[in-house]
């Protein structure tokens, strides 16, 4: 695989490699819109992406996760502290 600024994906949308989450990798994808003419046009779904800093004790996180990515970690943040 090429690694580059830009890649190139399904019908030649460009895709930011920055929207990736750091944890799991999900990131934009694409797909098409359907009308009830059956006209079909191309779109993005883009990954709910944030930048986020978590402290587990006194240690900082920082990055860039989804949003189901940052749920586990304040679940497992709160699982460890419990201990």
């Amino acid at each position: 695989m090429i690694f580059s600024m830009f890649n190139l994906r399904g019908d030649f949308d460009i895709v930011y490699p920055m929207r990736n989450c750091s944890l799991c990798g999900k990131g934009t994808s694409v797909g098409r819109n359907r009308s009830h003419a059956q006209n079909r046009t191309s779109r993005t779904f883009k990954a709910n992406v944030q930048k986020v800093t978590l402290t587990v004790g006194e240690e900082k996180i920082s990055g860039v996760y989804c949003s189901k990515c940052i749920k586990k970690m304040k679940g497992e943040i709160k699982k460890t502290a419990l201990k």
